[in-house]
């Protein structure tokens, strides 16, 4: 997002929108000053235990999973968004948009439904074994889905998507004309992809890549469940079981490594984008397919939808569905779990929309402000690119000093924001404020400066302004801002983990509990809730994202 120039005739918001920026500034910014103490104050000896004999595997896993999901989400997202742009194909125009589903499907509940899917006497390798000839697991089996493969393969069908949306937005926009410039050159149509299109495509194939990068380090579920020990994995136990915060806190600090990394490969993503002149050029047409290669398109482009959705989502249903035949019905835990994770879910989207609208109208009154508050504006949306245990761990010391001190003021028992999930919901605003700064940024900039101009010759101050003309015309933005961080705070998984109360269990948790203990019936519901909860912003997503895609070329024009 971008904090440019503000319009001309614009004056600033009050000091109390910039202390309210700063004070979200320097929250996102807590977590990770915390950590720094944490680990720079442990003792020596913690060092020398995780450089001998933690760090090194975990580092070295999660390096592995990072290069085998990142090459699998830029085959897979990139091919697929060429393909659905260049090329027409019976079913494409639904297929450009279903390869976003997997968007819905978080990681760990995909982990979840393969491993009952592809367990050796589950329904995909006893249908193998029947087709083949074979009577028991013995004969044959596939490779185990708990190893470093099974984590790539589950992952990176579910986080392509990343790449493909900003492939696909990027093969969109490219003229035609430089294609066919390519061609005339003697260039295959092959050669013309790998030497015009996806140059030009590299700035948006690095911030997807990056997106999912940060979604894989992030990730614990999935990666526990398939037992692959990354940092994320190692900071979890080494705090919860092992009960060592300050080696959680170590290892934590060897994540912002990666997570600094990853956002530098996202700004010098974004530090190679151009925007060319406002006229309008000829889109590239999709040259249709005819036969078996039309076939073919159809069915390569549909495979990431059938495995990084449509599988895992039937078995949801079916699991669902059996559970409910048998007349047990849904327990009251798991409808005490919806109930805390909706409660949750709605506190965070209020105090992340308000805190956003905060930090959006406080950039664009200040588009022109020195440095340091334009840096502040900046810092407030760097939570979603740490990872909730980073959150977690860094918030725990200074929430726990606090909690104590304000129970000893008001004369309370144990620590009461602990108790109410008030950290949990902190830790939740901090990581998906990036949605509604973003989103309402976006909508600020497409309100003409002429009618703030009017009200400030009318008599409004800034915030009088706001909330009489900006707030009626935000209603979209905010809206959908509000749904992404609504459902993303469905699906939390770690910092939830870590940082909830004594018996409190959302749905997240309580299927996390549920496949740990191999029970998959009931994890299924909560499974297939969280799905269906998340649909909803995939197909907005779909809609807004792809609207105008150019139709196929006449059949004249089909061959070359």
């Amino acid at each position: 997002m971008s904090f440019g120039r503000r319009p001309e005739g614009l004056r600033a918001a009050g000091p109390l929108w910039r202390v309210a920026t700063l004070l979200v500034a320097l929250g996102v910014l807590a977590p990770v000053a915390t950590l720094a103490w944490l680990a720079l104050g442990a003792d020596l000896s913690h060092w020398a235990h995780l450089l001998r004999y933690v760090l090194p595997q975990a580092a070295l896993n999660t390096a592995m999973l990072l290069a085998g999901v990142g090459t699998v989400v830029l085959v897979i997202g990139t091919g697929c968004a060429w393909l659905v742009s260049s090329c027409d194909f019976p079913g494409r125009r639904v297929l450009h948009w279903a390869l976003l589903l997997p968007l819905a499907m978080p990681t760990y509940i995909v982990a979840f439904a393969y491993l009952d899917l592809l367990h050796p006497i589950g329904p995909v390798q006893g249908a193998i074994r029947w087709l083949l000839g074979y009577d028991s697991p013995r004969q044959f089996r596939l490779p185990d889905l708990r190893s470093m493969g099974g984590a790539i393969f589950v992952l990176g069908f579910v986080l392509y998507p990343y790449v493909y949306m900003t492939a696909r937005a990027m093969f969109m926009t490219q003229p035609a004309h430089l294609m066919e410039a390519a061609r005339t050159l003697g260039e295959g149509r092959f050669g013309a992809f790998w030497r015009v299109a996806l140059p030009l495509a590299r700035p948006a194939l690095a911030v997807g890549l990056s997106l999912a990068l940060l979604e894989t380090l992030n990730d614990i579920g999935a990666s526990e469940f398939l037992g692959i020990n990354t940092l994320t994995v190692s900071v979890y136990t080494t705090w919860i079981t092992r009960s060592d915060l300050a080696g959680a806190a170590q290892i934590a600090c060897a994540m912002l490594l990666v997570v600094v990394l990853l956002v530098l490969l996202e700004r010098h993503g974004r530090r190679h984008q151009r925007f060319g002149s406002a006229q309008r050029m000829r889109a590239m047409q999709p040259r249709a397919l005819r036969g078996a290669a039309a076939w073919t398109a159809t069915v390569a482009a549909a495979l990431p939808v059938l495995i990084g959705f449509a599988a895992p989502a039937a078995y949801l249903v079916w699991e669902s569905f059996k559970r409910l035949r048998l007349g047990q019905g849904v327990s009251q835990g798991l409808v005490h779990s919806l109930g805390n994770t909706l409660a949750l879910a709605m506190g965070v989207t209020v105090i992340a929309v308000v805190a956003g609208l905060v930090v959006a109208w406080t950039a664009r009154s200040h588009g022109s402000m020195p440095n340091r508050a334009r840096w502040q504006a900046r810092v407030a949306t760097l939570g979603y690119a740490l990872p909730g245990t980073v959150l977690a761990i860094g918030l725990l010391t200074p929430a726990l000093a606090f909690d104590a001190q304000l129970a000893d003021w008001l004369r309370l028992p144990g620590l009461p924001l602990m108790g109410l999930g008030v950290v949990l919901v902190v830790a939740c605003v901090i990581r998906f404020l990036a949605m509604p700064v973003g989103g309402i940024e976006s909508g600020l900039a497409r309100i003409p400066s002429a009618l703030e101009q009017a009200a400030r010759l009318l008599g409004e101050n800034a915030t009088g302004t706001l909330r009489r003309v900006h707030l009626p015309l935000l209603q979209p933005a905010i809206a959908a801002s509000a749904l992404l961080v609504f459902v993303d705070a469905m699906k939390e998984l770690p910092a939830t983990l870590l940082l909830r109360p004594a018996n409190f269990d959302t749905l997240a948790t309580w299927l996390y509990a549920e496949a740990a203990r191999g029970t998959y019936e009931e994890g299924a519901i909560a499974a297939l809730a969280i799905v269906l909860a998340g649909l909803l912003p995939v197909v907005l997503l779909a809609r807004t994202q792809f609207r105008g895609a150019p139709e196929a070329a006449p059949s004249e024009n089909l061959h070359p």
